[in-house]
């Protein structure tokens, strides 16, 4: 790339930060790039981490060390998170979507790729800290939650499957038991899916009991894994006592869908 000026460079490394959210780049990467001294991009970046951090628009953060550099961390200020949760909410709450035997229609808001990206986004802010080695859902409508939530994390996404696929080779199943389904079902993880010792974010789009979750926490330990992070669109107020605790939802259904047609949705900020 020819030698370009300042404003262009910004332009640039903007453009090339936030399309790989958590990924670090080295100084040497955009050294090369530009043909400009490591020195130059320093200054650019502490430009750029500072506007970031004026307008809240997420962080820009320096690593130190061999390994080091720089990468964007997405941010969602508490503002933002509280405009976009009520609207969440409100959209949710239509009683048109109560479907027979107690469901909430849902399909279009976790299909949408404006909200899909919205609801990432508050995960990733929420569980940017940790370390993690992949993202982990069950099918299916977890996924697009589960898939942007990783691609903001830069990691994997792990997706167990309720049956086999001869294309799998071996694989661990286990049982477990779904409020939402009200039945036992099956989980199933291909052995190469998973590596050992793994640290896992689980993302879903509903809780009720708390039992797909659970579920997760069994099938990483057949992998020596460990869930370290569990986040939910949303939740039920009943049961109160959830079978895993320490998860993160973004807003709340008080109300029995099978006993009470008006939706009561609350944002949990």
């Amino acid at each position: 790339m020819d030698k370009i000026q300042r404003n262009e460079r910004l332009a640039v490394i903007i453009k090339t930060l936030c399309d790989h959210p958590n990924k670090v780049f080295t100084l040497g990467y955009f050294s090369e790039m530009f043909g400009s001294a490591k020195s130059t991009i320093s200054e650019d970046l502490d430009l750029l981490q500072k506007t970031f951090d004026k307008n809240k628009l997420g962080n820009i953060c320096t690593i130190s060390g061999a390994s080091g550099g720089v990468k964007y961390v997405p941010y969602i200020s508490e503002k933002d998170m509280q405009i976009t949760l009520k609207e969440l909410s409100r959209e949710l709450s239509n009683p048109e979507r109560v479907l027979p035997g107690g469901y909430l229609y849902m399909l279009d808001i976790i299909y949408n790729p404006q909200w899909v990206n919205k609801i990432a986004m508050m995960f990733a802010s929420r569980f940017s800290q940790l370390e993690l080695d992949c993202v982990i859902t069950v099918e299916t409508k977890g996924i697009p939650l589960a898939f942007a939530t990783a691609q903001y994390l830069d990691v994997p996404l792990v997706i167990v499957r309720h049956y086999n696929e001869a294309t799998d080779g071996a694989s661990v199943n286990i049982n477990y038991v779904s409020a939402s389904a009200k039945k036992i079902q099956t989980m199933v993880l291909p052995m190469k899916s998973l590596k050992r010792n793994s640290k896992l974010l689980f993302i879903d789009d509903f809780m009720k009991g708390g039992g797909t979750s659970k579920g997760i926490i069994e099938m990483a330990n057949q992998f020596d894994s460990e869930v370290v992070g569990i986040g939910v669109l949303i939740e039920t107020n009943q049961p109160n006592k959830k079978l895993v605790g320490n998860y993160y939802s973004l807003v709340t259904l008080n109300a029995d869908l099978q006993e009470n047609t008006t939706i009561d949705i609350k944002p949990n900020i």
